[in-house]
């Protein structure tokens, strides 16, 4: 075929270098993204979903009854009961039991909660303007007759004064109890008995 022939069907060889300099341009942008994700790839191949000590999600349920509150602050049992059976119920890796009998039942002792002051107002160093908040319960999990952990947790969060006292303090202790919560249910579904 002649060249014009071939200028007359729209080939050329100026359009062939034209897609072979494409396909070229492609291959290497293809080379460089390969590149550019390989490292990503490779970082989540230790990566697995679902619970991290092997046990399979929901197999094993957990009762969480009212801990026993030998603090003075009144109703924080229900509280950190709360807490705690929304954070087993978020996680996942055990099924809270709400009737009838549970792998694993844990027990509590609410033995602590104190205030501890950070600062005081600017111009009165008698008033405390920031403090921490602590509660600490003495957990036990058994499954069936064995003690699977017996130890102590602590909660704590931070509490900045306005002008009411109370109020602050009732804001602070869904939160102390959610850190406690955390704590004590990430011991538990982590199996590092």
């Amino acid at each position: 075929m002649s060249l014009s022939a071939a200028a007359s069907l729209g080939f050329t060889d100026r359009d062939k270098f034209q897609r072979s300099q494409c396909a070229v341009g492609l291959r290497r942008i293809l080379r460089i993204l390969l590149i550019c994700c390989l490292p990503g790839v490779a970082g989540c191949a230790g990566y697995h979903l679902g619970p991290s000590n092997g046990q399979i999600a929901g197999e094993r349920s957990v009762a969480v009854p009212l801990f026993r509150n030998e603090t003075r602050e009144p109703r924080v049992a229900v509280t950190v009961a709360q807490a705690l059976r929304r954070r087993v119920q978020r996680d996942g890796t055990l099924r809270l039991a709400t009737h009838g009998t549970a792998d694993i039942v844990l027990s509590g002792v609410l033995i602590a909660y104190d205030r501890q002051i950070l600062s005081y107002q600017p111009n009165d160093v008698i008033t405390p303007r920031d403090y921490v908040a602590k509660m600490t319960a003495r957990v036990t999990a058994k499954d069936g007759g064995r003690t699977l952990f017996e130890r102590e947790f602590t909660g704590h969060t931070t509490v900045r004064l306005a002008t009411d006292p109370a109020q602050a303090e009732a804001q602070a202790l869904p939160m102390i109890a959610e850190d406690l919560a955390r704590r004590i249910a990430e011991a538990l579904v982590d199996g590092a008995w």
